[in-house]
């Protein structure tokens, strides 16, 4: 297992960390490599450099920044890295910890080549740690350090107590640190449900910000919800340009970014003191404005038991009882089409136990995640053969593409 401790800052501000053994590696890499192939931008064309390039994994990109100046030129270059994220097909698996220890709390990422989950292989894991600025590790151990999402390969982790964001890119270990979020004062807060997607139309990336709190009014309970929106580049949260019009309240810790918009469960109804989801909600993070996706329907009435969303071959999904369902063509509701039935549950009596679509593979297996129970494990179901297995993973991963966007890299306005 690589473990990548260290930590610098260059002057934008981001922070990335090396070890000896990584400068060795890519030393002994280029030394074996005869000079004259050190020199293939004179014998190659200059337009085919970058093709052969972006189709390399990053981890060889980065080092073949090494060869010349040209080559660090134009790996640097904006239209390359977004060249790189166009032909991506690496997928890293990662899971997020969060270690407790006194006064030094951090982040761990454990990240694994997406296929070590049919072999259940760690050898291949990276460890990363990062400890936020400020920050002495007085969390409370009740408090949730999750993944709200990733996007174009950075991932975005946030917490609920102090507001704290951090973008966070494994694959050239660099991070950014938003700015606090601060949460208004009200004795009856909820909940807060966060979002992370990439607007097109700007060129930009957004953190997106629900909060959720009772405001009582004798015998009657309203509830109230905020959005607040972070871009990326700038050094504040702001309110949004169009308030919450639908009611309700999210369901889940984090919404789904698929096709410029982030997605939602929302209920207007709390029973037993659990929110039960009937309706999903797209927020469009170019236009900011709220809109109700329509759900899968049977026989021309929608189905309403929706549990929980995901996200697969960058199509939103949606579980409902024992059903998963993909929409191929976003917010067309008649596109919606079952994807597979899941033939039993581990804890077939407990009806709080519900499974999430993780990630589908090129052979049709489907990585899903069932919470809400005593069995933690990820399982691996196959369509074809209709079968469940259990696999050595725990906890709620996030996959994503290997690129080489950096969190940093956008100016602030």
């Amino acid at each position: 297992m690589a473990s990548w401790g260290s930590k610098r800052r260059d002057q934008n501000g981001a922070v990335y960390s090396s070890t000896t053994e990584e400068t060795t590696s890519i030393n002994n890499h280029l030394s074996v490599v005869p000079s004259k192939h050190l020199r293939v931008s004179t014998t190659l064309p200059s337009d085919v450099i970058p093709e052969i390039l972006c189709r390399l994994p990053v981890k060889f990109i980065l080092q073949f920044r090494c060869v010349c100046k040209s080559w660090n030129s134009l790996i640097s270059d904006p239209k390359f890295v977004k060249k790189q994220l166009n032909v991506s097909t690496a997928r890293n698996i990662h899971f997020l910890l969060y270690d407790h220890t006194r006064y030094l709390g951090k982040y761990i990422l454990l990240s694994e080549p997406i296929d070590s989950i049919f072999t259940n292989i760690t050898s291949n894991s990276t460890r990363f740690e990062y400890s936020p600025n400020g920050f002495n590790g007085d969390y409370p151990r009740s408090i949730l350090h999750d993944f709200v999402g990733s996007c174009n390969g950075i991932l975005c982790i946030a917490d609920d107590y102090k507001g704290l964001v951090i973008l966070w890119n494994p694959s050239i270990r660099k991070f950014k640190e938003l700015p606090l979020f601060q949460k208004p004062y009200v004795r009856n807060h909820i909940h807060m449900s966060f979002g992370f997607g990439y607007n097109s139309s700007k060129d930009n990336y957004k953190v997106v910000v629900v909060l959720v709190y009772f405001i009582y009014r004798d015998i009657k309970t309203d509830i109230k919800t905020e959005v607040e929106v972070h871009t990326l580049g700038t050094n504040f949260w702001r309110r949004s340009t169009q308030e919450y019009p639908l009611g309700g309240a999210p369901f889940e810790r984090s919404g789904k970014f698929v096709s410029g918009t982030i997605n939602w469960l929302f209920s207007k109804k709390i029973k037993s003191g659990r929110v039960c989801p009937c309706f999903i909600v797209s927020f469009d993070l170019a236009k900011e404005t709220f809109q109700k996706i329509s759900p899968p329907s049977i026989g021309g009435i929608d189905v309403c038991d929706l549990s929980s969303l995901g996200v697969l071959r960058d199509c939103l999904c949606v579980t409902s009882g024992d059903d998963i369902w993909i929409m191929k063509e976003y917010a067309k509701q008649e596109s919606w089409t079952k994807l597979l039935t899941i033939p039993y549950k581990p804890e077939p009596t407990n009806s709080h136990v519900r499974a999430k679509a993780v990630y589908i593979f090129e052979d049709g297996q489907v990585l899903l995640k069932f919470i809400g129970g005593v069995d933690k494990c990820l399982i691996l179901y196959d369509i074809k053969r209709g079968t469940l297995k259990s696999t050595d993973f725990r906890k709620v991963p996030e996959v994503c593409v290997e690129s080489l966007i950096s969190p940093c890299s956008f100016t602030r306005m």
